[in-house]
């Protein structure tokens, strides 16, 4: 797709995170609408996926860390085709199979359960070891949040990842500056992100907009690039973004907007598409 088509496709992800968590009364809209153009750059441009072969042993897997940001994993991946948009309307409803966290079970898509936070890159390392155990050619990719890197358990991962020298792992770490009790830098800073990653055998790469589409490209080319260690991408985001009322607000980490709320959002949204068909 061309950097145009992914931020109109973009757009589309954050209408769905939206309708989504109004939908349900519940969710973490916050941190998804962050994450939504790594979300559409990952299922549209970087991974090799095939929603008709969702379980393709040759799949690119990607690990949502930040398990509570599922709704714009959903989103991304019904917009890609793993699963019906309309789904979306029954996130968190019983008898859906899209809850609150992802699951692997009941979920397209979905390559691994998450949502206690620090284990998913756990995971998502011991997935790039076995696809060099087994030398098998697929990467690796997981999102973390800038709060739940504040786990201990995420730092033994990187640890691992570092002495293993993974190069087929791609660790991405939403730095909105927000978590859900307020600024990442006041309740327990996790700065310089760069500099502890780097100290643990990554070649980082530090993205001044992750929200921004031709930024996210250059990032992940270079990551594709790199031989003999995984690769660390440190993405500065703004939380909430494309919905004016929601951008860098806390209280909008795990909120659902009422009717009136949802009104506004989605017009936002409608606004923002618009005048990316202007260009």
């Amino acid at each position: 797709m061309t950097i145009l088509e992914l931020q109109k496709m973009a757009v589309e992800v954050r209408k769905g995170i939206v309708t989504g968590v109004h939908a349900a009364k519940a969710g973490h809209p916050g941190g998804s609408l962050s994450a939504a153009d790594v979300f559409t750059y990952l299922y549209f441009e970087e991974m090799n996926v095939d929603p008709k072969n969702p379980k393709d042993p040759n799949r690119d897997r990607f690990v949502l860390s930040k398990g509570h940001t599922a709704p714009g994993l959903y989103s991304a991946l019904a917009h890609r085709g793993f699963f019906p948009v309309e789904d979306l309307k029954t996130l968190r409803h019983i008898g859906s199979h899209l809850q609150g966290h992802p699951c692997v079970q009941h979920t397209p898509g979905i390559d691994m359960s998450s949502g206690s936070l620090g284990q998913g890159i756990s995971v998502a390392v011991g997935m790039a070891l076995s696809a060099k155990l087994s030398d098998e050619s697929y990467r690796v990719y997981t999102l973390l949040g800038d709060g739940e890197i504040q786990e201990g358990q995420v730092w033994e991962a990187a640890m691992f990842a570092g002495a293993r020298k993974l190069d087929n792992l791609c660790v991405i770490v939403d730095n909105n500056g927000l978590q859900i009790d307020g600024p990442v830098a006041d309740v327990c800073s996790p700065y310089p992100i760069d500099k502890k990653f780097d100290a643990f055998g990554f070649h980082v790469i530090n993205v001044a907009d992750g929200n921004d589409m031709e930024q996210l490209k250059a990032a992940f080319d270079e990551a594709k690039t790199v031989k003999g260690m995984p690769t660390a991408i440190i993405m500065k985001t703004v939380k909430g973004k494309g919905v004016s009322f929601m951008e860098n607000q806390v209280g909008w980490h795990g909120k659902a907007p009422n009717d009136e709320e949802y009104e506004i959002a989605m017009a936002d949204l409608e606004k923002a598409g618009e005048a990316l068909c202007q260009k």
